[in-house]
Parts: C-alpha cells; structure tokens; sequence
C-alpha cells in the first residue's frame, strides 16, 4: 500500500510540475509571440475536444448496443454527433490518428514553434477542424461554400431540361416555371415544392433515374465526390439525404427553440445554406422552410429534398 501510495505521490508531483512548466511557457508565449499563442491555444483546446468528441461516441454507440437502438432511434444532438464522425467508416478515429503525430511534437516545451508554423502557414490542408481559429472556421467554411455552389446551377438546369420530358403537361409547366424563377433570383415557397413532389419519386426525376451529370451535380452540394461510377453515386446520394430526412425528424422532435446559434448554423450550412454570416432569425427562419418540407416528404421522394437543398438556399440571402 506503501509503495503504491507513493508513486501517485511521484505521479502528481510530476504532474503539477508539468503543469508549472507547461503555463510558464504559455504565458511566455502570449507575452512574446500573441499572434503565435491563439494558434496554440487553439490546437491544445483542439486536442482536449477531439478526446472528448471519441468518448462521446464511445458513450453513444454504447448505449445503443445496451438498449438495442438503431440510429433513428436517438435524440438530434447524438444523432448529429454520429453523423459529423461517420463521413467514413472510422472518421472520428481517423482524425484522431491524424492529430496524433501534431499532438507529439505539440509537448511542451519541445518542438511547439514547428506546430504554430504548420498552423500558421497549412491549416486548412494540415489540420483537421478541432484545430482551426474562430476566423478560420468564418473563412474554410465561406471557401468550401464557394466550390459547392458551383454546381447550383447546374443543378437547377439539370432539373428544367429534366422537365421537358415529364409527361404530365400541367406539372411540367409548374416545374419549369419554377426552375426558371430561381434561375431569375427568386426563392420558391414551400407550397410550390411540396405541389410537384410526385414528380421526384419515378423518372426521370426519382433518385434512381437522374441524369449522371445531375447526381454529379448534387453530390457536389453535399460535399461528396463526384468522381465515382453511378451506381456508387446515387447509393451514396440517397443514402446521405435519407440520414439528413431522418435528422429533420429528430429536430422538429426537439424543436428549434431548443438549439443553440452554433447548432443552428451547422443545421442550415449542412442542407445546403452558406450561414457563416446570417444572424439567428435568419437561420431559424430558413429552417423552419426546410423542415416544412422535409418532414412531409416521404423517402421515395429523397430526390425532391435533395434538389431543394439548392432550391432553398440559392437565392434565401438576395430575398432579404
């Protein structure tokens, strides 16, 4: 008892005098080299999240395993931590992989300059998001909203030649009028979504049925490579729309009152609406359009939900 007491007596006193050492030299730091100490700051609090985000999983996919849930089954907020760390099969542990060799060399006091320096210079290419500054994530997420929003209009023209060959002359009329007022700068109401939603459920319009260049064009929006064969397109396609209807359903379930500015903005920027500069309003607002729809729809009709993510969202800031 003797001996055990008194290696954690070592183990503490090496602790604490690690921690003298460690703030001695972050408060060095942001004396001598303040725009170097936020980049610092940063990665350590990057790290510390990082660990408790994979033990929150860990805790989830527990507690599904112990009381026999599937996914659906679950509150918004674990559902959306699920799906922010299943972009792959192992994502929440690949990023940890990642920040290992950085988390090495970040030890103070020892080669903590060549980290500042990597964050410096390579953040969005070296550092995965636990790691960015507030501006960062402002100016990473405006530039990855930039490239999806390429593929907008070649969403919207997919859709209007698409109906050309619709063969219900009533509803194809609605849906290129449609399409053509988004292309003009307006945003269309929900109403008018939700009155041609049959038309997305078989072809040439159901998720199964698209154009390539127009699946193409959609995994784009949902920042999914669109360098694939077909068949693995529209699999991943679907398959990602579906998890986004299912998470609609969560949220309306929990309510928009209940989420923070943070979980708003997330909301709104994963269905497809840049929301890095809206205010609050703003995004409840649109949301509470998303979720009109979305919750309506059923999942034959994906393919509608899917090109309302840029339906919705193309113009919403020129309408303001």
């Amino acid at each position: 008892l003797s001996t055990k007491a008194g290696s954690r007596s070592v183990l503490a006193a090496l602790a604490s005098k690690a921690k003298r050492i460690s703030g001695r030299y972050e408060r060095f730091l942001e004396r001598t080299f303040p725009r170097f100490y936020v980049l610092y700051a940063t990665f350590t609090k990057g790290i510390q999240a990082l660990f408790l985000e994979v033990k929150e999983i860990r805790k989830i996919k527990s507690k599904m395993s112990r009381q026999r849930l599937s996914v659906q089954q679950l509150p918004y907020r674990e559902m959306e931590r699920l799906r922010q760390v299943r972009r792959g099969p192992r994502d929440a542990f690949r990023d940890v992989i990642k920040a290992i060799p950085i988390g090495v060399i970040a030890i103070p006091p020892f080669a903590n300059f060549l980290v500042i320096v990597l964050m410096y210079f390579f953040p969005r290419q070296l550092l995965i998001r636990y790691f960015w500054t507030p501006n960062q994530q402002v100016e990473f997420l405006d530039a990855y909203d930039a490239i999806r929003r390429n593929s907008y209009p070649d969403v919207v023209e997919s859709l209007a030649l698409a109906a050309r060959s619709l063969p219900e002359p009533q509803l194809q009329k609605r849906l290129r009028e449609l399409c053509a007022e988004v292309q003009r700068g307006s945003q269309p109401r929900v109403a008018e979504l939700y009155a041609v939603r049959s038309l997305f459920s078989g072809p040439p319009l159901g998720l199964n049925k698209l154009q390539v260049s127009h699946v193409k064009a959609l995994s784009q929006v949902l920042f999914l490579t669109p360098h694939l064969p077909a068949f693995f397109l529209r699999h991943r396609l679907r398959s990602h729309v579906l998890e986004i209807r299912h998470l609609d359903r969560a949220m309306l379930r929990l309510g928009l009152g209940q989420l923070s500015e943070e979980e708003l903005k997330a909301a709104c920027y994963l269905r497809g609406l840049n929301s890095t500069h809206l205010g609050v309003s703003e995004c409840r607002a649109w949301l509470e359009q998303w979720l009109g729809l979305s919750c309506k729809l059923q999942a034959s009709e994906a393919s509608l939900l899917a090109n309302s993510m840029v339906l919705l969202s193309l113009n919403y800031v020129r309408t303001k």
